[in-house]
C-alpha cells in the first residue's frame, strides 16, 4: 500500500500536465443587444411656445397677447421675428411698457410688435454681409446690415440668431425698434 500512493500521485500528476487536455467547454454565445428604442418625435414649438420656453421674452409674449396677436403668431407662418428681450423693453422710458399694454393704445402696441416681423422665414445666412431693406408685417421696411461684426436690424443687434420654431425663425435683438412715424 505505500507502494501504490507514490504510484497513484505520479498518475495523478501525469493526467495534469500531460499535454492532451480535455476539450475546452465552449464560451456562450454573446447575446445580441436588443435595439435601443426610437425616440418619440418632437414637435417643433411655434414662434409663441418657443418665446415662452425660452425665459428671457415675458414681457414680448405679455406685449403679444394684450395686441391680440398670439393666434398669427402661432399660425403657419413662416415668420421671421425679431424679439426683443426683457432687458430690451426695460431699457425704454419708464412706464412705456406699462402705457403700450392698455387697451386704449393697442394700435400703436399692434404697430411696434408687427414692426418687428416679416412674413417670410429669413435665415442669417441669407444676409451674410449685405444691406437688405424687407418689408415688415407693419408694412414699412426694416434696415438689415450684415457685417463682419455681426447683423444690426435698425441699430439693434442680433445677439442670437436662427431660433428654429415650427412656423420660422426668432432672432433675439437687444433693442425694442420703432416703426416710422406716419
Amino acid at each position: 500500500m505505500k507502494m501504490l500512493l507514490p504510484i497513484a500521485a505520479f498518475a495523478i500528476l501525469g493526467v495534469a500536465c500531460s499535454p492532451e487536455t480535455a476539450p475546452a467547454t465552449p464560451a456562450p454565445a454573446p447575446m445580441a443587444e436588443a435595439p435601443a428604442p426610437t425616440p418619440a418625435p418632437v414637435e417643433a414649438k411655434d414662434i409663441v411656445d418657443t418665446a415662452i420656453a425660452n425665459g428671457s421674452f415675458k414681457t414680448l409674449v405679455a406685449a403679444v397677447q394684450a395686441a391680440d396677436l398670439e393666434a398669427t403668431l402661432r399660425g403657419a407662418g413662416p415668420f421671421t421675428v425679431f424679439a426683443p428681450t426683457d432687458a430690451a423693453f426695460a431699457a425704454l422710458p419708464a412706464g412705456t411698457v406699462e402705457s403700450l399694454l392698455k387697451p386704449e393704445n393697442k394700435d400703436k402696441l399692434v404697430a411696434i410688435l408687427t414692426y418687428h416681423v416679416l412674413p417670410a422665414e429669413v435665415m442669417s445666412s441669407a444676409i451674410g454681409m449685405q444691406t437688405l431693406e424687407p418689408a415688415t408685417v407693419e408694412g414699412a421696411t426694416v434696415k438689415v446690415v450684415g457685417s463682419a461684426e455681426g447683423v444690426m436690424v435698425n441699430g439693434a443687434k442680433v445677439v442670437t440668431a436662427d431660433v428654429d420654431a415650427s412656423n420660422g425663425v426668432i432672432h433675439v435683438i437687444d433693442k425694442v425698434i420703432m416703426p416710422p412715424a406716419k
